[in-house]
């Protein structure tokens, strides 16, 4: 039976989080309630605020606040490089590594024809019209190292070639640190197949 109470309510709003099951939804909401009232006030208003005012930026399709997102408005960067990545969050990753100056284009999502995801769907008209525009040189495919991935990189690296604009994908492999015993084969095979001459 559910529980249509304010407690039930939160336990059920909260797993709507990835890998929050019911147990640990209860536990945040326990927590919250028993521990931290402050900080669930603060959790409610930063969460209203972000949901009213966090759109897409109009140039790379990324979260932002505003119309063009601070990457896109900053004319520093090297404005003929254009990585296309999967979603948001990856833009994040590659911009706490530091290794990167260019611009971005979030697709929200990859190619899959058998969930009903075509180029559509994932924003490449706007990608070419990117494309057109003259000022990219390269573009840097950054899609997870999937089937759906790598479809969808190759679909994009075909767009770029028939426009004399060169495409390269990120390195992926064997991580820094790791040792050979723990990685698993297909983290291998790409290690192997995308090794360079040093």
């Amino acid at each position: 039976m559910a529980d249509n109470s304010l407690i039930g309510q939160l336990v059920d709003a909260l797993r709507c989080l990835p890998s929050v099951g019911p147990k640990s939804a209860q536990r945040m909401t326990f927590h919250l309630l028993e521990r931290d009232r402050n900080g669930a006030r603060q959790l409610a208003q930063a969460l209203l605020a972000a949901a009213d005012n966090v759109g897409n930026c109009h140039v790379c399709r990324t979260l932002s606040e505003n119309d063009v997102c601070r990457i896109c408005a900053n004319q520093r960067r090297d404005q003929s490089q254009l990585c296309v990545v999967e979603m948001p969050a990856d833009v994040q990753a590659v911009e706490q590594s530091a290794v990167y100056g260019g611009l971005y284009f979030v697709l929200m999502g990859h190619l899959s024809p058998i969930d009903g995801i075509g180029p559509e769907e994932i924003g490449l008209d706007h990608l070419v019209r990117r494309f057109d525009e003259g000022d990219i040189k390269e573009v840097i495919l950054a899609a997870n190292p999937t089937v759906e991935g790598e479809a969808t990189s190759h679909y994009i690296a075909e767009m770029a070639r028939s426009r004399g604009i060169k495409s390269t994908r990120i390195a992926y492999g064997v991580p820094f640190g790791g040792e050979l015993e723990y990685v698993d084969g297909g983290t291998l095979t790409h290690a192997f197949t995308g090794r360079r001459e040093v």
